[in-house]
């Protein structure tokens, strides 16, 4: 491998090498004697649902290590933190995959959900536990004569459950043919976001960082929390961006309104809506006729959640920052700080 020590050497380009390299292990693999047909079916299968995101949460485990040891990586560091990048990217391809096919949805980073690929179809359903069962195998072959080796598997574990409740409660509240606003509630929101979006997305790759770095994370549930809370504001940022993100920018038309989805603007409209608002939100909210739509987005502008919005983002900032000085830890303060800035008044 080139000099991934982090010496001008850009960090995706590396990481993406390692990604290489992980594949054809996995390709390889002695657990199962894999025929030209399998191996050419796994091969295209990863390539189109693993790398093709931001990799933001991949390389922030790699970033996250870097501040917290304080130096330039040697080859070797680098190596193996790209490797607990890439089980997180994993996971995350294993959960998209399947959440395409709960949600029938079409396309997904640009491109047909891999289920919607003519020749796929509900094998992806088994491809979704392929990409979960690869994790396992990536850290045995990579992590088994670290110290804390035990501790990633634990920590895996625990955040698919986390991930997978969090898809459970989003599932049974925005239940098709059920369609009941009375459930979208504050509290009801906030535990589906914790737990679908915040613990993997925020809380796993810095937790990889650390144990890499030999802390222990029992010492660490503050920030855990405010991982989790992080998440929360990343959320809602993105039910604000879906509503009124400009597409062009975003990459994307938002379809929360059609979508009947329990978004942070519906739960704060129906708090403030007066009666005549609340029968339009039942009328047209999760009808996919562009007048409902419309109907729906104007009900928001008369609600000031602009406004109410950019409010909450203060708040939330505020609160981050002052709950990440109250850690004892600088570098641990540092990448929250990292973390934070790279998500605060995003417009993508």
């Amino acid at each position: 491998m080139a000099e991934e020590n982090g010496k001008g050497v850009d960090l995706k380009a590396g990481f993406l090498q390692v990604y290489s390299r992980l594949k054809s292990e996995l390709l390889e693999d002695p657990a199962f004697s894999s025929t030209d047909d399998s191996r050419q079916w796994i091969d295209r299968m990863l390539d189109y649902n693993v790398p093709g995101g931001k990799l933001n949460r991949g390389m922030s485990v790699v970033d996250s290590y870097k501040i917290l040891t304080g130096g330039q990586l040697s080859s070797d560091e680098f190596f193996h933190a790209c490797v607990l990048g890439w089980c997180v990217e994993w996971l995350q391809a294993y959960f998209l995959v399947l959440d395409d096919i709960m949600d029938g949805s079409h396309t997904r980073r640009g491109q047909l959900c891999w289920y919607k690929v003519p020749e796929v179809g509900l094998i992806a359903a088994n491809d979704g536990i392929l990409l979960r069962n690869h994790i396992p195998r990536i850290l045995i072959r990579h992590f088994r004569d670290k110290t804390y080796y035990t501790q990633l598997l634990d920590l895996f574990n625990e955040v698919e459950f986390q991930t997978a409740s969090g898809q459970m409660l989003d599932l049974i509240t925005t239940h098709e043919g059920e369609k009941d606003l009375s459930k979208y509630k504050m509290p009801v929101y906030n535990r589906i976001v914790q737990y679908k979006t915040a613990y993997y997305s925020f809380y796993l790759p810095v937790a990889c960082a650390l144990l890499m770095a030999g802390e222990n994370l029992e010492n660490y549930f503050d920030v855990k929390n405010i991982l989790v809370e992080m998440g929360t504001y990343f959320q809602v940022q993105d039910d604000f961006l879906d509503c009124f993100g400009d597409p062009e920018f975003i990459g994307k038309i938002g379809t929360d309104i059609e979508d009947f989805k329990c978004s942070w603007l519906v739960v704060q409209a129906l708090e403030k809506a007066t009666h005549g608002q609340l029968s339009i939100l039942s009328e047209s909210y999760g009808k996919s006729d562009p007048a409902h739509v419309m109907r729906v987005k104007t009900l928001y502008k008369d609600l000031n959640l602009q406004e109410v919005f950019l409010e909450y983002e203060k708040s939330s900032y505020e609160h981050l920052i002052s709950s990440i000085e109250a850690q004892p830890s600088k570098k641990v303060q540092e990448v929250l700080k990292s973390f934070l800035h790279k998500i605060y008044k995003r417009q993508k």
